[in-house]
């Protein structure tokens, strides 16, 4: 009880619920992820992921809260989770590049996990640009909207156990999406280089099929498989997950 509200102390005084606010300002998300692993950072967890909106060159702040279970295989157990590696991520204001509206972001992983064997066990440090698409009409009944999405990561190790393995990989990713009337189906490309290994690649391909019940709630759920890449940070060899999350 001390761990949660050592947590709600450090969000905003601003993240009150309100029913009638014209824009929100945050997000509150869980996520449930069963997951085969094809490498060691990925395992069956579920994920607590609080957002908090600004109207400043920080547009975002993302506080992930994983636990994955004990036990690792695609299965898991929900009932026996363990602390994992806590991820923290800021979103600048988005830019104009040329023609492009770009968004970007920094990262830190923090080595949280017990037993260290559910983490990377090394502090992480990550930076992505992006594509930012106009807004979708999910509330226009009837009304479609194709759109395709871009996003590039990469990540490092910069300190932690030295026993572990290091980490620095780049990420791309490529999506479509289809909005119409207050859902979405979206297909998504994942690519990883692992600079470790020597420039080795893996990919996964994720579907993804979501609803927005209301301006508050929205819902998805998502199947990923793996397309090549054993052993590649980030790839897993099948994947089920499930989100509930609302806005406030």
């Amino acid at each position: 009880m001390r761990g949660a509200a050592a947590l709600l102390a450090i969000l905003p005084a601003g993240m009150a619920w309100s029913a009638d606010r014209d824009d929100p300002s945050g997000r509150i998300e869980v996520r449930r992820q069963n997951s085969e692993r094809s490498s060691p950072d990925e395992t069956t967890r579920t994920t607590l992921r609080l957002e908090t909106f600004h109207a400043g060159t920080i547009s975002r702040l993302r506080l992930d809260l994983p636990f994955p279970d004990e036990k690792t295989d695609f299965s898991g157990d929900p009932f026996r989770p363990r602390p994992g590696d806590v991820k923290l991520r800021a979103y600048f204001r988005p830019f104009q590049a040329g023609g492009w509206r770009l968004g970007s972001d920094l990262e830190m992983t923090f080595p949280t996990a017990d037993p260290s064997s559910l983490g990377a066990g090394k502090y992480q440090l990550g930076a992505a640009l992006h594509s930012v698409p106009g807004k979708a009409p999910d509330y226009v009944s009837g009304a479609h909207e194709w759109r395709y999405e871009w996003h590039v990561r990469q990540t490092v190790s910069v300190a932690g156990d030295k026993e572990r393995k290091d980490i620095n990989h780049t990420k791309p990713e490529f999506g479509m999406r289809d909005t119409f009337d207050r859902r979405w189906l979206k297909l998504t490309l994942k690519p990883t280089i692992d600079w470790i290994q020597d420039g080795k690649t893996g990919a996964v391909l994720e579907a993804e099929l979501g609803w927005n019940a209301t301006r508050d709630w929205r819902f998805y759920i998502m199947g990923g498989a793996r397309l090549w890449g054993e052993g590649v940070p980030g790839i897993y060899n099948r994947r089920l997950e499930l989100m509930a999350g609302r806005e406030f």
